[in-house]
């Protein structure tokens, strides 16, 4: 009996998963479903209203990008998976050697909780409502009262909770969260229209105009266009795809045609539940004047009830799997732990970034310049799975040669990125580049440099 509870419950962090522990395409497609149309959906999309995105940009470029996201997921990251069944972080202490892959894990662990924990902001500003409790506003950096502290840390026990208890319990709460949620999402979208009152393409796009001018003071100026949009949601997430983070989660793959079920969260939760967001907060700006994008009294405005609860479940199916990540970040850092006590590490670190409202308001800043840091480093695996042979360089030279510090890698993935964050961060006002346009560049340039390195400091005979 105690042999079927360990295998019941292994999460093979340090070994290839067995044919045994195999999914279907069904976990997949409810996982991402629901990780997707979650709780970041309530903020990206009225913060395009907030950028002043035309709202044409907002559907073609959003059409664009998720296609790109969804052939990242099928065709970069599930195919490896499927083959290597291991998670990212073994993978890459194969080819990065231990030590260098603690840093790497250290900063995608505590990244992932910072998104985690503005998933709990979102959730707390729904489970407040109840309690007439003063929400934080799009200019709060810290919290205005101790009451949201106080629901802010019992949702985020809850969270930490549920993921702990593994991939199989989070799989499974998404499963049954997304329907729902999709549901929702997609009503609040059609009463936040009605609301709205547009009878036609002109009139909606008069309104989401008059929303953009109110919202900014008077004028109407727009800080992203239709490339900013489709790069943004291509990758909002690449850290997941390019950056191979979710070999993690499709080492369970049967196939790697698995990938596919991507789209789902793609299209369901980064098209329309992105778009129907946008469309409660300009409803909520034509009734009130009222720009702050808080995401539950936005949804209770349109949905009541139900838009409370989306909001709480929404927020939970986004924080689970992303400190679920996180605490296989933490594990991989110290292999002899244990994963449920690094996953409750994860979920205390994220409920004390979710108690400071600005994470979540500054969210597209933020997913941008996580996957600057993070995704160059998935280049490193394909360029290692794909050109090691071809190129004539040892693959997973760390484990052949017994290094804890593989120096190519090292160079390959801080060279990029600092000259990144150095344009994002530090450069003159005027010279500075929005996060997202640094992430493709940073990953191509980091697998060019992993196989020039490569081949001086691990050439194969």
């Amino acid at each position: 009996m105690a042999e079927e509870q360990h295998a019941a419950t292994e999460e093979f962090e340090r070994r290839p998963v067995p044919d045994s522990a195999l999914k279907g395409p069904g976990k997949f497609w409810g996982m991402y479903s629901g990780e997707h149309a979650a709780g970041t959906e309530f903020m990206i999309g009225p913060l395009f209203l907030l950028s002043g995105v035309a709202l044409k940009d907002v559907f073609l470029g959003l059409f664009v990008g998720n296609l790109l996201a969804v052939l990242s997921w099928r065709y970069l990251c599930a195919p490896i998976a499927v083959r290597a069944r291991m998670t990212l972080y073994y993978q890459l202490e194969k080819i990065a050697g231990g030590n260098l892959v603690k840093l790497y894990n250290l900063a995608n662990g505590v990244l992932f909780c910072f998104l985690a924990g503005a998933m709990i902001t979102v959730s707390a500003t729904a489970v407040g409502i109840p309690f007439n409790i003063e929400m934080p506003t799009i200019d709060s950096v810290y919290p205005n009262n101790a009451a949201f502290v106080v629901i802010v840390l019992l949702v985020g026990a809850v969270i930490a909770l549920v993921a702990a208890k593994g991939y199989d319990l989070v799989a499974r709460f998404a499963n049954v969260a997304s329907p729902w949620m999709v549901l929702v999402f997609l009503g609040c979208g059609l009463v936040a229209l009605k609301q709205i009152g547009a009878a036609d393409w002109e009139g909606l796009n008069k309104v989401w105009n008059a929303s953009i001018t109110t919202a900014q003071g008077g004028e109407a100026k727009s800080t992203m266009g239709f490339w900013s949009i489709a790069l943004f949601a291509w990758f909002c997430n690449s850290a997941m795809h390019i950056g191979m983070a979710d070999l993690s989660v499709f080492r369970y793959a049967r196939k790697a045609s698995s990938g596919w079920a991507a789209a789902g969260g793609m299209y369901v939760g980064h098209y329309m539940a992105w778009i129907a967001a946008a469309f409660m907060l300009a409803a909520q700006i034509q009734a009130t004047g009222d720009a702050n994008p808080v995401p539950g009294p936005m949804a209770a405005n349109v949905a009541g009830l139900a838009g409370i609860v989306c909001v709480v479940v929404a927020g939970w199916t986004t924080a689970n799997p992303t400190i679920y990540r996180a605490g296989l970040a933490f594990q991989a850092m110290i292999p002899n732990s244990s994963r449920t006590t690094m996953t409750l590490v994860a979920g205390a670190v994220a409920t004390i970034a979710g108690v400071f409202p600005a994470f979540a308001w500054k969210l597209l800043g933020f997913v941008g310049f996580y996957g600057t840091v993070l995704a160059p480093m998935g280049a490193v695996i394909v360029a290692d799975w794909y050109f090691s042979k071809k190129a004539g360089f040892q693959q997973f030279a760390a484990e052949h040669k017994g290094s804890g510090f593989n120096i190519s890698v090292a160079l390959a993935w801080l060279i990029p990125v600092a000259v990144a964050t150095y344009f994002i961060k530090f450069a003159p006002e005027g010279d500075r580049i929005d996060s997202w346009f640094c992430i493709l560049p940073c990953w191509i340039a980091t697998a060019i440099l992993h196989v020039i390195f490569s081949k001086i400091f691990h050439k194969t005979a």
